[in-house]
């Protein structure tokens, strides 16, 4: 065993020798229990129970050696080769295992995921119904597991961030149902294959930069699904080709460790020593576990006897680590092979049970599905003799099949109703068809945003308040007296960006507000959009508040992976368990060039369902939704008018205490020949075209959306467009962007087009970036011109 970290050795008199066998005895049956599940969890999806399987097998004694030091307030980010690490800590069972295996939407079964998620993905509750956190630090944490490799280190980095943050922080100390003086530590796992994503480059440096308590475990099997580690990895070697980033005296950076999977104790006095180190001076760490082994391959949708060699296989099959450490147990005269083999047999036995029970919970609620579906088409049958013998031939199908899902129980019903005509039986198979729509909805569509009494579109509006003398201010200082208030009043709020700290971000919305309430709030970043996402992402699981900058909209793709798969996703992908309220403020729309007036809002629309995107005309509308945000507790971006910081606008005297409702459009201009909908920096454009038009006798109406998610909730557009019959979208995306999606809200789920008198319009931008300059803006973005030229058509057909 090499570490390339110095380690200090177990004190030999810290338990005693009973207590000793029991602990090292409790972990082998632990490990021969997870080996279980993944042998049987393998052979449900082989037989169509399941419908597939990833599972941990071969990684059993590193995770229960480092489940032996995970402690109640630490945190955990990893992926679907962990399961062993969730039942070792008690985070998860394993009847609670083969119930997110075969997609149990009943949460009481699959409390992670409430069979959303497929096997292996862990999440503990982290909120209440209501939305506020529970005590953190008294319990042991799991962040929902994450699918896309290496996905869950950005996250990761943020939950080290937040230890960090509770320890140096003073007006953080009060909360200590969050945190013990940042005590806590963030595990994080990852396969050596996946240390190739830049993900995994971009948090190591940022750990190594800013010194946070971040364990990274990497597990090697030596290879990337068929792919081996050779034509992975640099040197072949993870732990080596990230030497340079080694701590030492009077530098920052990382402790590096190597581990062999086999050696159960050498890997129990490293990860000892070395997760000590890690809690207590808050240098990250990374643990590179090798010569793990995979002895049922990837997943079950191949084997690894295609692209491994029979000496490989031979190898895996003498070095697994369960047989490694039986054989160590026996050596050390801990237990016989006699008393080890009643474990094995009492593992399986447990397991065995475990699946029946998870499999009769699922199955049990489909059951009475399929008996009530099977007596109402019997019953059709009997009123609609003219199609008796297929009736009586669907509820047959449905009665044999051993194996029923919930799909199979609506199709047979769907068809049934198709040929059941009116009789009275029909309409009651229709009512109970309708009654199984409504109850698969709620297990199945719910929890994309919270939907307890913290619900953002619950939050009444407070209107902004003037004072007869109310100054008048450029966008920016409105901002920035806002942030200044808002620091003052509320301690869990952070901020931190490129450029974000020192100088008071590229726009002066936080000039001077660093050196008020301090480096350790308000703070630079280095250039890593993807880590700052990830940096927000995971202080907002800890309970704080953060606003992490993306210093233009244009650069948001650098961030976008996390902020689509983990945090758009999280509540929905946990049944509403877990939650992250970051705001992402970042400032987009009209400027100069192709990489600084981007308006990618479709890009956002279609990936960052489950956030509130609000696009706010100017900044006390901005101001009145990070009020209306922060009441709530769903993650948004905020994408303030980059070309508006220098327009001037009224200060509000209830600055911090008015709120700007989500999802409620307002009238600019009242008008009553045409309709006309924007948002952002276009609305100053419609405007003056509206102006001009004016002066023709043309009467516009003029609505700013406000926001994008939600959308018109009230539906107030349908009723303008009621009273013009002529609608006109104008939006600077690309064409079928942020419009097509209005354009259907409006047109097809308001019913707008049963009250149109000609065609509905949209102006967009062109399909091509924005051209530099300001004629190239003219050209490339819808202008005035354009406007009043669609808008003189339309009143003309």
């Amino acid at each position: 065993m090499e570490n390339l970290a110095p380690i200090d050795v177990l004190d030999p008199e810290k338990l005693s020798f009973d207590r000793f066998r029991e602990e090292v005895l409790k972990d082998y049956r632990s490990a021969c229990e997870s080996r279980e599940a993944s042998l049987l969890g393998r052979k449900e999806v082989l037989t169509g129970k399941a419908k597939f399987g990833i599972f941990g097998d071969g990684k059993e004694v590193p995770q229960v050696a480092m489940a032996k030091f995970f402690k109640p307030g630490d945190f955990y980010a990893g992926y679907y080769r962990d399961q062993t690490f969730a039942f070792a800590t008690g985070a998860a069972t394993i009847e609670e295992f083969f119930s997110q295996l075969y997609a149990d939407p009943d949460p009481s079964h699959d409390p992670h995921s409430a069979g959303r998620q497929m096997n292996s993905h862990f999440a503990t509750a982290f909120v209440d119904s209501d939305g506020s956190p529970l005590d953190l630090v008294n319990r042991k944490n799991l962040t929902a597991g994450l699918a896309p490799t290496a996905a869950q280190l950005p996250k990761a980095l943020g939950l080290a961030c937040a230890s960090k943050a509770f320890r140096e922080v003073n007006v953080l100390k009060p909360f200590t149902g969050l945190s013990n003086n940042g005590n806590e530590v963030c595990f994080c796992t990852i396969g050596d294959a996946s240390t190739s994503e830049g993900h995994f480059w971009e948090t190591l440096n940022a750990a190594g930069v800013l010194q946070v308590p971040l364990a990274i475990f990497v597990w090697d099997d030596g290879y990337g699904i068929s792919v081996p580690r050779q034509l992975q990895t640099t040197k072949g070697s993870i732990s080596e080709l990230v030497k340079g980033f080694q701590k030492e005296d009077g530098t920052n950076g990382i402790d590096i460790y190597k581990v062999k999977a086999w050696d159960y104790a050498g890997m129990c006095e490293v990860f000892e020593t070395g997760l000590r180190a890690v809690r207590k001076t808050h240098t990250p760490a990374l643990f590179h576990v090798e010569e793990v082994t995979q002895p049922q391959g990837h997943s079950t949708s191949g084997s690894h006897e295609r692209y491994k060699s029979p000496e490989r296989l031979e190898w895996e099959r003498e070095w697994d680590a369960i047989k490694k450490m039986k054989e160590w147990i026996i050596d050390n005269a801990l237990a016989s092979e006699e008393e080890l083999g009643e474990i094995e047999t009492e593992a399986k036995e447990s397991v065995r049970n475990s699946r029946n029970l998870a499999w009769d919970k699922y199955q049990a609620p489909i059951r009475v599905q399929v008996t009530r579906s099977v007596e109402l088409i019997r019953e059709v049958a009997h009123e609609a003799p003219d199609h008796a013998e297929e009736l009586l031939k669907l509820a047959a199908a449905l009665a044999a099949n051993r194996e029923p899902g919930r799909k199979e129980v609506l199709q047979t019903l769907h068809e049934a109703i198709g040929l059941a005509g009116s009789t009275a039986s029909a309409r009651k198979s229709r009512a109970y068809y309708e009654e199984l729509k409504k109850e698969n909805a709620a297990l199945y569509n719910t929890h994309l945003y919270h939907e307890g009494a913290r619900k953002v579109l619950q939050v009444p509006e407070v209107k902004a308040v003037y004072a007869g003398n109310a100054p008048v201010l450029n966008g920016y200082e409105i901002l920035n007296r806002y942030f200044d208030q808002l620091f003052t009043r509320n301690p869990k709020v952070l901020a931190f960006g490129e450029d974000l700290g020192k100088i008071g971000d590229v726009n002066q919305g936080f000039a001077g507000l660093q050196a008020k309430h301090g480096a350790d709030r308000i703070f630079d970043t280095g250039i890593r959009e993807l880590t700052i996402m990830g940096q927000g992402i995971g202080m907002a699981f800890r309970g704080l508040r953060p606003i992490a900058e993306i210093q233009y909209i244009d650069y948001l793709l650098y961030g976008l992976q996390p902020l689509s798969d983990d945090l758009a996703s999280l509540q929905y992908r946990t049944a509403g368990r877990q939650t992250a309220p970051l705001i992402i403020r970042t400032r987009g729309h009209r400027l100069e060039g192709i990489w600084h007036s981007g308006s990618p809002m479709g890009m956002i629309l279609h990936s960052l369902r489950g956030l509130h995107i609000c696009v706010p005309r100017n900044m006390v509308q901005a101001a009145g939704m990070y009020n209306t945000l922060l009441e709530g507790v769903d993650p948004a971006i905020m994408i303030e008018c980059l070309n508006g910081y220098r327009l001037k606008e009224k200060l509000p005297a209830n600055l911090l205490d008015f709120r700007v409702p989500l999802g409620e459009p307002e009238i600019l201009r009242e008008g009553e020949d045409i309709t006309v909908v924007s948002y952002g920096a276009t609305l100053r454009i419609v405007q003056e075209a509206a102006q001009s038009l004016e002066a023709f006798g043309i009467s516009c109406e003029v609505i700013d959306v406000q926001t994008l998610l939600p959308f018109d909730v009230h539906h107030s557009i349908l009723e303008s467009l009621k009273k013009t019959s002529r609608i006109l979208i104008v939006d600077e995306d690309v064409p079928g962007g942020a419009a097509g999606f209005i354009f259907n809200k409006v047109m097809e789920q308001q019913g707008g087009y049963k009250w149109l008198d000609t065609a509905p319009r949209t102006i967009t931008g062109q399909a091509h970036r924005p051209a530099y300059s300001s004629d190239g803006d003219y050209f490339s973005k819808p202008n005035a011109e354009d406007i009043m030229d669609a808008i003189r058509e339309m009143i003309s057909e």
